[in-house]
């Protein structure tokens, strides 16, 4: 999976989370099932960034994912404040493809990232539905130079 260093401009959205203690493990490093967790509250926060989605949120709709794949770059110890970078990489009929990266706010060191697919779900009838129009596309995508 790609790499790229920090760039504030790389991703259309960033979240900024705290490292908890409950998070690490014996070596004082962040449990690398914790990078889950991190990725979802991101992601979650980028989508409802997205008005198209944020609107049918509010009814019966939301993203389920289908799969993650997460690459562990370096570790990441407390205490530490985490920028998530979040982005669209592709766009389905009813799916999206997400690319995210996390850095250490302080150093801007990479720590992970994760690529994870999300199907939009209608919650009432059980069962995948077409996404929304974006109505800026450009704003969510992100550029090809990223994964160059």
């Amino acid at each position: 999976m790609h790499r790229p260093k920090y760039q504030q401009d790389h991703f259309p959205y960033w979240s900024k989370l705290p490292i908890r203690f409950r998070d690490l493990d014996p070596l004082n490093h962040v449990n690398n099932a914790i990078f889950s967790t991190y990725y979802e509250e991101a992601r979650i926060n980028f989508i409802r960034q997205v008005p198209s989605f944020a609107e049918q949120m509010k009814s019966h709709y939301s993203f389920v994912l289908a799969n993650i794949e997460i690459d562990f770059i370096s570790p990441v110890e407390y205490p530490a404040d985490l920028l998530i970078g979040s982005g669209i990489k592709e766009l389905g009929n009813s799916s999206i493809t997400s690319f995210q990266a996390i850095y250490t706010a302080d150093d801007k060191k990479l720590a992970s990232v994760a690529k994870a697919h999300g199907v939009w779900f209608d919650l009432e009838k059980q069962r995948p539905a077409r996404l929304p129009d974006i109505a800026n596309t450009n704003e969510v995508i992100l550029p090809d130079s990223l994964f160059d």
